[in-house]
């Protein structure tokens, strides 16, 4: 198995390479040069196997001889062993053929966990066999930023720079970035919105002095590895609920569009998916996009869905390489597009292509809260607001094709817009109850490339 870049200009990459590059040195994405298939036999088998099973059925064909079968298996065994639910990611009902996917058992309480975890375990693999030591650095909109920093504490060759919003994350969020004590992880707290994170971890990607200086690689949902592991959990879903005999309809809270991208490669590997739906807050680009064509940046707004609020999806690109037809070039000149106007216009083919796998909707704050309310009176379910969005959209879509709603995160995540909405204020799990006696340590930097850089080199092991 193969990797190749959305803008056709970096190497061809294995498995292991491709996942420890994160960004390829053209600016594009890594994509597998061609995507399995299984047949309705192997997906038929997946139905009531263990999570961890069904991972590594899912993932292996991905992999090539990256790892050997006991080294995976290996891998998945230690990434999922923390988490608090013993099928991993269980199915809840809400009503009438609608259902909630719960992504947040693991330990930082959000669907990132099933990625990170996994990366973790397979850069520690790979690390321990050449002796490299690689410095990660990462934007966080809230979650991905503690999932990475769990899942890298501590290890000898790797050093954690996570880039989040000043004062746009919450409590809980910043807490399980900032406390954790451990010598090799760094919380950088950017003056600006979560776009201008991302953006500067672009940036030092494409800066190849420094990116090779400090051993740069990336975590954000512009690795492959993220979202192949997101990959599993739309297979364990569909086959708890009738697949393939059977389809089912997705419908994803979406920010940065690897979730939902994980999704259409479980659909492009046979598994019988009718929609996935792109459920969006007020940061409504992608919403717009698919119902006009037009990508166009506006300005991030700060929500009661934080992990929402981006303007600038990256794995979009992922889809847009394969509504164009594979044409790097065509991807390349709408990145650039983006990145000098602000924008871009899809063509007619392309915006076909996209429809014919994806719709959409959007959920304004006050929507938000009123279905974290009515939700809780119906079904007595406490969601947050990010699984509100989710399902305020799916609600609208609902036909004969069992819903799956993504709950992306516990609502302990969020207390203050949990208990505006229902009075309740949900508790913490036992094992971070102490979370916000913890000290905190974080480190305020301007939203400046040369200063970000500078702190890096400073601070991390030689």
């Amino acid at each position: 198995m193969r990797y190749v870049s959305t803008r056709g200009q970096a190497p061809v990459l294995g498995f292991d390479e491709a996942m420890l590059t994160g960004l390829a040195r053209d600016g594009g994405l890594y994509l597998p040069q061609t995507i399995p298939t299984f047949s309705t036999g192997q997906i038929a088998a997946l139905a009531g196997l263990p999570y961890e099973e069904v991972a590594f059925r899912v993932m292996r064909p991905f992999t090539g001889d990256a790892f050997t079968d006991d080294e995976l298996k290996g891998c998945i065994a230690r990434a999922y062993a923390g988490f608090g639910h013993a099928a991993r990611a269980p199915l809840v009902q809400l009503g009438p053929n609608h259902f909630l996917l719960e992504l947040f058992h693991g330990p930082t309480l959000a669907f990132k966990d099933f990625a990170m975890q996994l990366i973790g375990q397979l850069f520690q693999l790979a690390l321990s066999r050449t002796g490299q030591r690689v410095t990660i650095v990462g934007a966080t909109s809230g979650d991905t930023g503690s999932a990475a920093i769990e899942a890298f504490r501590g290890l000898s060759n790797v050093d954690v720079f996570i880039l989040f919003p000043h004062g746009r994350v919450s409590e809980v969020q910043r807490r399980q970035m900032t406390t954790p004590s451990e010598a090799n992880v760094h919380a950088l707290a950017l003056h600006g919105d979560f776009d201008d994170c991302q953006a500067r971890v672009k940036d030092m990607f494409n800066d190849f002095a420094f990116r090779d200086e400090v051993g740069l690689a990336g975590v954000n949902s512009i690795n492959w590895a993220r979202v192949l592991a997101q990959v599993v959990y739309y297979f364990t879903a569909a086959t708890a609920l009738g697949a393939p005999h059977r389809e089912v309809s997705f419908t994803v809270p979406t920010g940065n569009f690897g979730d939902i991208f994980a999704g259409y490669i479980a659909r492009r590997m046979g598994l019988p998916i009718h929609r996935l739906i792109v459920a969006t807050n007020l940061n409504d680009i992608l919403h717009r996009c698919l119902a006009t064509g037009e990508y166009r940046t506006s300005g991030v707004c700060p929500s009661i869905s934080p992990s929402m609020d981006i303007q600038v999806s990256s794995n979009f690109e992922r889809a847009l390489y394969e509504a164009y037809g594979r044409d790097g070039a065509v991807v390349a000149a709408l990145m650039d597009e983006l990145k000098m106007q602000g924008g871009f216009r899809v063509s007619q083919g392309a915006l076909q292509a996209l429809r014919e796998v994806f719709a959409s909707g959007r959920a304004l704050e006050e929507e938000t809260a009123a279905t974290i309310a009515r939700t809780h009176q119906t079904t007595g379910q406490v969601i947050c607001p990010h699984t509100a969005v989710g399902v305020k959209v799916a609600e609208e879509h609902l036909d004969a094709t069992p819903m799956i709603t993504l709950a992306t995160a516990h609502p302990a995540k969020f207390p203050d817009a949990v208990q505006a909405a229902t009075g309740i204020r949900p508790p913490l799990p036992p094992r971070m109850a102490d979370l916000y006696e913890r000290q905190e340590r974080l480190t305020e930097i301007a939203n400046d490339l040369g200063a970000i850089e500078e702190m890096i080199r400073q601070r991390r092991s030689r």
